[in-house]
């Protein structure tokens, strides 16, 4: 499987967002991917009432959805829309939903569990929690047969829920971001690395880069990470993508190298 990840500095006008969001799909394909990973935040970046107007339903598409399957369905592949505003039943509070998008159409939505909710040491305070629904479930979709774990950002540091996603049957685990500069130069890095060597999965990391409204600044660093925990692509910084072939026969010889999935006791 090709897969890309894509790496943004999405800003507020979502319609711009997703021209380079097109750009970034077309480019990739040319390049043989079959799956795009985007970042969180792809479409949007800015007030929480802003995100609120453009929010949209799955049912009842809007622009956001409406690009991505028409984007999905022209060129062939399956793209993760890394995080956008899903329209929930509290008005005042969309989901953060990760869709992937096939030929065909929807295959799976999943609404971002654990919400960052946050003062950090440079004065940056988030709470996402004011302005975003909670969902609940774990979500291992399919693609090419390949089982498919999805995360959004801050889940990252909940090593549980990738425990209940390589249970479902991951082999590939999605964790499109919008990492801070202040914790991501410290912690973005060990933790995709210790998710994928513990779990032993491949893990896809679209990220937010650089400066976006209301002062946030993002770090970027979009990766592939391998399941022995190298980093096998990586984006400098700026805008751009990465594409890498993933190797399950060699998955499956670490799995058997070093078979700790199967000496777990919880």
């Amino acid at each position: 499987m090709r897969v890309c990840v894509v790496q943004l500095n999405s800003q507020e006008n979502v319609e711009a967002n997703l021209d380079r969001v097109r750009a970034c799909v077309a480019q990739a394909v040319a390049l043989g991917a079959t799956l795009i990973a985007l970042p969180e935040n792809f479409a949007f970046v800015g007030t929480e009432d802003e995100k609120r107007q453009v929010a949209e339903s799955l049912e009842e598409p809007g622009p956001i959805v409406q690009a991505l399957l028409e984007l999905a369905k022209r060129h062939g592949v399956h793209i993760i829309a890394g995080g956008f505003p899903e329209a929930s039943g509290d008005p005042q509070r969309p989901y953060n939903c990760s869709l992937l998008a096939g030929p065909a159409g929807i295959v799976a939505a999943y609404r971002k569990i654990h919400l960052f909710d946050v003062s950090l040491a440079d004065g940056t305070v988030l709470q996402e929690s004011k302005a975003t629904l909670e969902g609940s479930e774990p979500v291992v979709a399919t693609v090419e047969g390949v089982g498919i774990g999805m995360t959004i950002c801050y889940d990252l540091r909940f090593p549980e829920l990738f425990r209940k996603l390589l249970d479902g049957g991951s082999r590939v685990v999605t964790v499109p971001a919008a990492f801070t500069l202040t914790t991501g130069k410290d912690h973005w890095h060990v933790l995709l690395r210790a998710r994928a060597i513990e779990n032993q999965v491949y893990v896809l990391a679209p990220a937010q880069h650089g400066k976006h409204p209301l002062g946030r600044q993002t770090y970027g660093k979009s990766m592939v990470v391998d399941p022995w925990g190298d980093v096998i692509a990586q984006v400098s910084e700026g805008e751009g993508i990465a594409i890498v072939d993933l190797d399950f026969a060699y998955q499956d010889r670490v799995r058997a190298g070093l078979p700790c999935l199967s000496h777990r006791k919880m």
